[in-house]
């Protein structure tokens, strides 16, 4: 390989040698080639999962390659398709936590933005009016900075110990926040998943690797049809 081009190189000189236009030539195939780099490089467009624990890949062996989001990565490299997904998950995150965090992050653009906050605040029992309050803040400042981005939500439950009442309101804010802003909606992410102990680490709440597969392809379901 390396002689074919120390060969190549030589012909270019010579040929530059005997006629002075042909450097202009070389030029501009290579600022042709730049170009064409540079234009695939644009065309990439921009996943940004936004969530906690859950889409952080906590308790895997390697979150890098378990989480959800890099098994959805997977499936759209597999079909060739120009999307980048950034992981913008951070275990323990509240919908306050998030509100905060979400301008950091909203430097890059974002073509497709899938939200998954809440759990937390639902494990802690926190007013469901709040939840609701903040994560509309975090998709007003999605829409404001990107008003053409693809929005998704991804709904949440909380066990059945916090009460019937306050798990009917938590669940409801989800559906509600999606029918505001004509997100696409995930009415539970961890369908097929959640009270499965096979799939879920000891604390009953993260998927194993196993478990992550399975949140993957019910993140697909909904992310496919937008790609």
């Amino acid at each position: 390989m390396h002689k074919l081009q120390y060969f190549t190189l030589f012909i270019i000189i010579a040929l530059s040698s005997a006629c002075g236009n042909s450097k202009t030539a070389s030029s501009e195939s290579d600022t042709t080639a730049t170009k064409t780099v540079s234009a695939q490089a644009t065309n990439t467009k921009t996943i940004l999962f936004f969530g906690d624990s859950l889409t952080a890949g906590y308790g895997l062996e390697d979150p890098q390659s378990e989480a959800f989001p890099a098994l959805v990565q997977g499936k759209i490299d597999s079909l060739k398709l120009p999307y980048k997904i950034v992981n913008g998950g951070l275990s323990g995150e509240t919908s306050a936590g998030g509100k905060g965090r979400i301008d950091w992050l909203l430097r890059q653009k974002v073509d497709i933005f899938i939200l998954e906050l809440g759990a937390n605040d639902g494990l802690r029992g926190l007013q469901t009016d709040e939840t609701a309050k903040n994560l509309q803040a975090i998709v007003d400042k999605v829409k404001t900075k990107y008003p053409n981005a693809k929005l998704i939500l991804t709904g949440m439950m909380v066990p059945p110990n916090m009460g019937a009442d306050y798990a009917n309101a938590f669940k409801a804010i989800f559906p509600g926040i999606a029918k505001k802003n004509n997100m696409v909606f995930l009415p539970f992410l961890l369908t097929n998943v959640a009270g499965i102990k096979d799939l879920n680490q000891a604390d009953g709440i993260h998927p194993t690797a196993k478990g992550a597969k399975i949140v993957a392809d019910n993140v697909w379901g909904v992310l496919k049809g937008e790609l």
